[in-house]
């Protein structure tokens, strides 16, 4: 078990679902036409946890995973990846999540997902390890643990402490439809949290379902601003983000060493094994 000793100054907890992609061994085909795949871990909470720690920070993860092959696989590579593992439990009774998911030839996603349930849905508010999150100075978190109970309560659970504690509370809506009873539900519930976080990532594709308006604008981009707010980025692929933020002091070459790290992990396939070290994102800061 790898455990974050010490001062807790700086420390990420990142709260949520850890799981195994299967990659298409080619690009640019449906999931049907894919001849064979490649397993990867990933599950947007664990990317976050793992590439803060790549990028020398110190970060724990929150969650659960079956007592299976593919979840002793998962907690592996998290202490591998010097990811703090003190918040991990296993369910002896439910299987790790899997997800199918490919980009196709006309640059959409596709996924597939097999957790009915899985175990990262049952972690439960007596499962949670209080004093870690307590330790926090940036509790992250995404939507998908809000989908059912009792991961749910944990999850509220969980904001709560983190938020009494001091912490910074990090929101990254991360937007799997197919995994929602339904899109109004799915909105519904995204926004339920909405107003606790201080800072807030969504995709230009998320701006849209939020606000119901296709569009980045800024006068859009505002009805999700808050006064809560610290910051509020949308990300926009290859055109790099947009944020809102009531004090910009160092913030623009922040985001540009992110959108680094983004640029990198799109040249590997796989979340977490495209995800860079330092030494590669201030080597491509450097050749922009």
């Amino acid at each position: 078990m790898v455990t974050v000793n010490g001062d807790a100054t700086g420390l990420v907890v990142s709260f949520g679902e850890m799981l195994i992609d299967f990659v298409p061994t080619v690009s640019g085909v449906s999931l049907a036409e894919a001849p064979g795949f490649l397993k990867a871990p990933g599950g947007a909470p664990a990317n976050v946890a793992i590439a803060v720690a790549r990028l020398g920070g110190r970060c724990a993860f929150l969650g659960k995973l079956g007592d299976d092959e593919f979840g002793r696989m998962l907690a592996a590579i998290l202490r591998d990846n010097g990811v703090d593992d003190s918040g991990v439990t296993f369910d002896a009774g439910a299987r790790t999540a899997l997800a199918f998911v490919t980009l196709r030839a006309d640059g959409e996603r596709e996924f597939m997902f097999y957790r009915n349930p899985s175990a990262d849905m049952l972690l439960t508010e007596a499962e949670l390890n209080l004093d870690l999150i307590r330790k926090a100075k940036v509790f992250h978190y995404g939507s998908i643990s809000l989908i059912t109970e009792p991961c749910r309560s944990a999850h509220l659970k969980a904001m709560e402490v983190a938020k009494e504690a001091g912490a910074l509370l990090s929101y990254d809506p991360n937007l799997r439809l197919p995994l929602w009873p339904s899109a109004a539900e799915a909105r519904e519930q995204i926004l339920s949290i909405w107003d606790a976080a201080d800072i807030i990532k969504v995709s230009d594709v998320e701006l849209e379902f939020l606000t119901g308006t296709d569009s980045v604008e800024d006068e859009v981009a505002m009805r999700l601003w808050r006064p809560s707010l610290k910051l509020l980025l949308v990300t926009l692929g290859d055109k790099g983000c947009k944020y809102y933020t009531k004090d910009e002091k160092k913030l623009r070459e922040l985001l540009r060493f992110a959108n680094a790290c983004g640029a990198i992990t799109t040249t590997k396939k796989g979340a977490i094994p495209s995800l860079p070290n330092l030494s590669e994102a201030m080597q491509l800061m450097e050749r922009a």
